[in-house]
Parts: C-alpha cells; structure tokens; sequence
C-alpha cells in the first residue's frame, strides 16, 4: 500500500516520492542490469538512463501496485538497447583514486563506495564543506569558503569535525547496504545530464521557483529557466564529470567548475558555482 502511495504522490509531482521509490526499488534494478550486462560500468550506466526514463514516464504508469515489474522492464529494455547498440564502456570517473590527507581518518576508505554513503550519517552542516573537499577538484580551504559562503576558520573546524565523526561513521557502515545512497546518486546525476544537455523538463519539478542561482561573477538568477538559459548562451558547454549526492546537497563537478546545490522539502532551493582555476 505504501508503495502505491509513494506510485501516486510521484505523479502529482512530488519529488520526494519519486525519490523514495526509486531508493526502494534500485538495488532490483541494479541486480536485473547486472543479470543482462555483468557487474561493471555498463550495469550502472544503464541504472542512470532508467532514472531519467523514471522521471519522464512516471505518470504514464496506470497500476502503481506493478510499479516493480514496470521498472525492471525499463532496465531490461535499456540493457538489450545498449547490447544491440554494441556501444563501449564509458569511463565511471567515480572509480578514480581520490587525494586524502595523510592524517585524514578517511583515507584508508578512499576507493570504497561507503565514504559516499557515510556522507549521510554527518551532520547537516558538515555534509558541504566534506563532499567539496573529498569529491570535487573545488577543495582548497579559501575555495570551500567561498562556496560555502562562510569564513576560512570555519571550513577547517567544519572538516575537523566531519573527521572526528567519520572516523566512529565509516567502520559501523562499512558492512551496510549502500543501494539507497547509489539511488540517490544516480537520480541527481540524472537530473544534472539532463538540465546540463539543455532538457530540463522532466526535472523541473525538482527545482523551487524561487530558488536562488549565485554565479561565479557575482549575478543572481532566479529559477531552473535562468539555469538553462545562461547554459545556452554560454561560449563552450559544460560536461558533467561526477556528481556526489547526500540527503538535501548535491555537488556537481563539471569540465568547468563545480555546482553546489542545497535542497529543502525535496527542492533545490539554493545553488552556487565556482569555476575552477
């Protein structure tokens, strides 16, 4: 009953919803990708196209109590689309090694999946400043503050303390499923290929109308229409590169920067850019 509940607030548009129901019903997908395609790359890729078809198609599905059935058969086509098509492997830059300080209790988890999924057990304040520093190429202290829009000294005793608290996090949720963290992940990287292509329209629902967009020459913009508008207008397009994602943030790194998205009530409520140098 929850599930049809969950089915019918995700076709009124309530992102939370979709969010949750795409939580619960990810690790199936990902074992009937994995089933098709084998565990790699691909099986992932496959998950992060099926989350955009998700959040396209949601509304055409009539019995929310097939929802399950309904989603592993979007995996199933998407998976003989991809055999068919014969494509190669993309690159996953989320298996790349990732710098950690020497003294940095994390560190020793640094190719593990649960570094991302500990991300949700810190505190609210402590997810921003860990996430840029961690998994973004924006991680100096001065970089981090200015995103983040608090003093230097603050950054470091933020991260102090994330690193006391990850020290007890990691190895109590090392041997945890990480589904509903990597269903997060996959949505928000879904939704940032498809507002970074130019076609916004199945996530717009996602974004508040008055959210507040800070750009790295100082202007503020209003709504996911001036998003995409300055992305079109822009001299070369921006390709997304990796996207980490934690209960209400989300850091987007680009082939030009790096986006900081805050959420309230399951909306992007407030977003800033850093370009890199």
């Amino acid at each position: 009953m929850e599930t049809e509940l969950l089915v019918r607030a995700a076709q009124r548009g309530d992102a939370a919803s979709l969010t949750r129901l795409f939580q619960a019903h990810y690790a199936g997908m990902r074992s009937v990708a994995q089933q098709i395609l084998g565990a790699g790359p691909d099986a992932d890729d496959v998950c992060q196209e099926a989350a955009i078809t998700v959040l396209t198609r949601i509304g055409q599905l009539r019995d929310p109590s097939a929802v399950r059935f309904w989603l592993h058969t979007i995996v199933r086509n998407l998976c003989r689309t991809r055999l068919r098509q014969a494509q190669p492997v993309p690159m996953d830059m989320s298996d790349l090694d990732l710098a950690f300080a020497a003294d940095d209790p994390v560190e020793r988890y640094a190719d593990r999946d649960w570094v991302r999924h500990a991300l949700a057990r810190l505190s609210p304040a402590l997810r921003p400043v860990t996430m840029l520093r961690y998994f973004s190429a924006h991680d100096s202290y001065e970089r981090i503050a200015g995103l983040c829009v608090i003093p230097v000294g603050t950054v470091r005793s933020r991260l102090n303390e994330a690193r006391r608290q990850l020290s007890k996090i990691l190895p109590l949720v090392r041997d945890e499923r990480h589904d509903e963290s990597a269903a997060l992940t996959t949505l928000r990287r879904a939704e940032a290929a498809a507002i970074l292509d130019g076609s916004p329209g199945a996530v717009r629902g996602r974004w508040a109308h008055s959210a507040v967009v800070c750009w790295p020459d100082g202007r503020r913009t209003t709504g996911l229409s001036s998003v995409v508008d300055s992305l079109r207008r822009a001299v070369s397009p921006q390709r997304l590169v990796d996207v980490v994602a934690a209960p209400d943030v989300t850091v987007w790194e680009t082939t030009t920067g790096t986006w900081l998205l805050h959420e309230r009530g399951g909306q992007v409520r407030n977003v800033r850019l850093a370009v890199d140098v």
